[in-house]
């Protein structure tokens, strides 16, 4: 397998992880925070972040470097316009997590429940679902353009 195969199946492979990540954030990962109450909610959500960093930072970091990669060099099959829009989408999801995202889990961290961070929580997260579904989806489509 050449370097440009790997970098793809690797992009392809982490996008898609991140999509189905972010699903069940969005279903069922966020909404259930707003159950979380009491002295014990903000110990939870700590926690939460710590734990979560191990699982979502790997992929991330995959997709980032691979989306970096394809735009250095772009592939002719694929274009730099469809690698340039690769790259822009992971730039706005790492915009979105760490000006959104992390700013109100750190809010549930320091202060413990809230409905309505949660409830920005979960709203604010649905550009992030959508942007990372159609991330995904380009990942895909770059390999399989790429054969």
């Amino acid at each position: 397998m050449d370097t440009t195969t790997a970098i793809l199946i690797a992009q392809a492979v982490a996008s898609g992880m991140m999509a189905g990540i972010i699903w069940f954030v969005q279903v069922v990962h966020y909404p259930l925070f707003a159950g979380v109450e009491g002295p014990a909610s903000a110990s939870y959500a700590r926690d939460n972040q710590g734990r979560t960093a191990w699982v979502v930072l790997p992929p991330m970091m995959v997709e980032a470097g691979a989306a970096a990669w394809l735009v250095a060099r772009p592939l002719p099959a694929i274009g730099r316009g469809p690698a340039v829009a690769g790259l822009a989408m992971v730039g706005l999801l790492w915009l979105s997590t760490l000006a959104v995202q992390m700013p109100l889990h750190g809010r549930l961290a320091r202060a413990g429940h809230s409905r309505t961070t949660v409830n920005s929580l979960v709203l604010s997260n649905w550009p992030r679902t959508i942007l990372w579904t159609g991330r995904a989806l380009l990942a895909a489509w770059m390999l399989a353009a790429a054969g």
